[in-house]
């Protein structure tokens, strides 16, 4: 019996939440209330749809107070990796049957799961991970955009492919899944990148393997519970938590991994295209690598531009989440004519910047992730000085038994100094002096990485010069270069940033995918 086309609505953005609200406001704090009341809680790995409790833990502590158990979790294994492997490969054989508009339906269902419990997802977000009430909504706005965009790029990819006709034949080209693959999430886009890498691989017919990090395991325990909810099957996720070493390392290297999609670290990127490239005993393929490392993005404010508006973009994009996005902005580049003013009234933006606890919703900027982030943020801010930086702002932690930092600004960066090319992942912004708009050019290229970049200036020529020769994978005019919407500005860049595999645009489907080509001779 023939399945009737589904009939979905045009994709549209999830909006976020309005926090004017009162009921808003009330709704969110009743769910960090019972939120809170549920830390602490242990949580099983699920493997075939199996609880399983193992004999090792590990807590997930706040940021915010890293006396706080969050959740306690199971150290997972390399057994149960390769566990999770088997159960993927035994789900994939009914899965991949599947018609994609049944697999598309589970992503829209599971859209729906997501606002429903969006405040609670918010909160758990806010004690795990730190992310303040507008940025922990964001994150979960996004994870509904991934089921709901992904869930219609199924469909369309669903659909029969044109290919010439050869005579006396009918010719097609269709796509089929390609097997098992893992996926390693972030801990800083806790549920949106974890939700994005895992629903592309489950609707185009995959099973997967899902390790989250060790900073986020519960945002990534309730992902499970809301696929559950949508009526996943049991097996196509298979959720292993544990170190990246034991189980990491284990499933990227095991024969039997078709794929691994990854969000994180240059090293840690670099480590898994290493070690995935090795063909192993057994191994049928070549595994492919969905890779998006990280950047060091530069913001170009050029002499012809509203200098406020500017500054405003500036600090948003350098400070949102504490700095602890691929895409903020670590260095800013300022014609030398307007260098003075930029730095006085950026001066003045940040000192107004309030940094507490991530659930107290006045609070602009929360902990970072965890102390090893902090020490490593403290050094670079030392080395930022003792190479020539000038302290504008900030550049030390607040009292208190959380993970908090001042935002940081340094001025007067030579663009070959270690805070203008190495990623901090923190606070921190480094300002450079360019001579002129060419210069800026000269400095924001002049990196190994190529992830995100912006320009403010109202000069039409010198966007046009940007746009052609500004070397990132998303480039932002005239506004900020974080936040980027999935259908609007696929998400991805260049050099040691990654495969480019812009994340939510109609090509990414395409990476959990394979092409057939079939000829049939009419007779």
């Amino acid at each position: 019996m023939k399945q009737k086309p589904m009939n979905i609505p045009k994709f549209k953005n999830e909006p976020y939440t309005d926090w004017s609200k009162a009921a808003n406001r009330r709704k969110q704090e009743q769910a960090i209330a019972k939120v809170e009341s549920d830390l602490s809680k242990e949580y099983p790995n699920i493997i075939g749809g199996e609880r399983i409790i193992s004999p090792g833990k590990f807590n997930s502590l706040s940021p915010s107070n890293p006396d706080q158990v969050v959740g306690v979790f199971q150290q997972g294994t390399a057994e149960d990796a390769i566990r999770g492997l088997e159960a993927a490969w035994k789900a994939l054989e009914s899965w991949s049957r599947v018609s994609p508009e049944k697999r598309a339906s589970v992503l829209f269902k599971a859209a729906k799961v997501m606002r429903k419990r969006r405040f609670e997802l918010n909160a758990v977000e806010m004690f795990e991970v730190g992310k303040t009430w507008p940025e922990a909504d964001a994150d979960v706005a996004e994870a509904i955009d991934f089921c709901e965009f992904y869930g219609r790029e199924m469909l369309r990819y669903a659909k029969a492919k044109p290919a010439t006709q050869m005579p006396g034949e009918k010719d097609e080209l269709v796509y089929i899944p390609l097997g098992v693959g893992v996926i390693i999430p972030p801990w800083n886009f806790p549920l949106a990148i974890l939700t994005g890498m895992t629903v592309a691989a489950v609707v185009t017919g995959n099973a997967v393997v899902l390790k989250p990090s060790s900073d986020s395991p519960l945002i990534g325990y309730k992902f499970m519970e809301v696929m559950e909810q949508a009526g996943l099957p049991p097996g196509v996720v298979n959720f292993v938590a544990g170190p990246g070493g034991a189980v990491g390392d284990t499933l990227v290297r095991h024969p039997k991994t078709r794929f691994i999609a990854f969000t994180g670290s240059k090293e840690v990127g670099i480590h898994i295209y290493q070690e995935a490239a090795k063909v192993n005993p057994g191994q049928l393929w070549l595994k492919r690598v969905i890779a998006e490392m990280g950047g060091k993005d530069a913001i170009i404010v050029d002499h012809e531009t509203n200098v406020d508006e500017a500054v405003a973009g500036v600090a948003v994009s350098a400070f949102g989440f504490q700095g602890q996005k691929c895409s903020a902005c670590s260095r800013v580049v300022v014609d030398e004519k307007i260098y003075d003013k930029f730095i006085d009234l950026l001066k003045k933006r940040v000192e107004t910047i309030t940094v507490g606890p991530s659930h107290v919703m006045s609070n602009y900027m929360g902990p970072v992730i965890n102390r090893r982030s902090m020490e490593s943020i403290q050094r670079y801010i030392e080395k930022g000085i003792s190479e020539g930086g000038r302290l504008v702002t900030g550049g030390d932690s607040l009292n208190g038994n959380g993970y908090f930092l001042k935002p940081t600004v340094i001025a007067d960066v030579d663009p070959k100094a270690t805070i203008a090319q190495e990623e901090i992942f923190g606070p921190v912004l480094a300002v450079i002096k360019a001579k002129d708009f060419d210069h800026a050019l000269e400095i924001a290229n002049d990196t190994e990485f190529g992830l995100t970049g912006a320009v403010y200036t109202k000069n039409k020529k010198k966007l046009e010069k940007a746009k052609g020769e500004f070397f990132c994978g998303n480039l932002y005019l005239n506004r900020k270069c974080t936040g980027a919407m999935v259908g609007a500005h696929p998400f991805g860049g260049f050099n040691m940033s990654g495969t480019d595999s812009k994340a939510g645009g109609q090509d990414y489907l395409l990476l959990f995918l394979q092409a057939k080509s079939i000829a049939t001779k009419i007779r």
